[in-house]
């Protein structure tokens, strides 16, 4: 697949304001990618460091550039650290991130064994722009405003929409192979800085050329609607 070509009609059709990003996953770091730099800080008493708050910073990041990941980079965020399969709850369970999540109900116990996570750990992950990537991806990770997501979900109406954590929408779109958009979540958000008006969306690469093929369908009754309900609407004097 030209995954360049294919990231050119998902910003045109979607008119989408950032470039996808390809996400991928190996066994080890590939010798054309080069790794992330960056300063790890001094751990906390639990013993979490990382080169970013989180590993779902690097999204952001990846938008300018491609750049290979190690396990110990995510450290910082547990939750991330565990649906990247890259630590088991088991290992994460007792880190203060963990303790201050479920002591303020921002989820339960109950709640963590229902989150999906990567099945195997990988040990690295890469990230960058879908147009310059060397390597197939895994997963195709798109940032969305509700407009955009409106298309997705009439495209796919089997999409999955999902809140927090975030980041869950990975192995989602990896191990289940469905097209999840999240609504985001205040433990990411913060971390990140994603705009209020934006949203993320995990689509399986493998299904990237069906999800174009069913947008470009999607649109072009869009076309015709909007036209339709444009004209409709003068009558009361309202200009779209």
């Amino acid at each position: 697949m030209d995954w360049q070509v294919l990231s050119t009609t998902l910003r045109e059709l979607l008119s989408l304001e950032i470039p996808p990003i390809a996400i991928t996953f190996f066994e080890a770091v590939p010798p054309d990618v080069p790794v992330y730099e960056g300063v790890t800080p001094p751990p906390t008493p639990d013993g979490r460091t990382g080169k970013v708050a989180a590993g779902c910073v690097f999204w952001i990041q990846a938008a300018e550039r491609t750049f290979a990941t190690l396990p110990a980079d995510h450290g910082n965020c547990s939750v991330g650290s565990m649906t990247h399969g890259l630590r088991t709850m088991q290992e994460v369970a007792g880190n203060a991130d963990v303790a201050a999540l479920l002591a303020s109900g921002w989820v339960t116990m109950e709640m963590v064994p229902q989150i999906p996570v990567l099945q195997q750990r990988p040990a690295c992950i890469t990230y960058g722009p879908l147009a310059e990537t060397p390597h197939a991806p895994d997963v195709v990770l798109l940032r969305l405003n509700p407009k955009q997501v409106m298309i997705l979900h009439d495209a796919l109406p089997e999409m999955r929409l999902e809140g927090k954590p975030q980041c869950h929408i990975i192995p989602l779109a990896q191990e289940q192979q469905v097209v999840a958009a999240s609504v985001g979540c205040m433990l990411s958000r913060v971390r990140t800085g994603l705009p209020n008006s934006q949203m993320t969306c995990a689509i399986p690469a493998r299904r990237a050329a069906e999800v174009v093929e069913r947008l470009r369908t999607t649109l072009a009754a869009d076309t015709l609607v909007a036209a339709y309900a444009a004209e409709d609407a003068r009558r009361f004097g309202a200009r779209p």
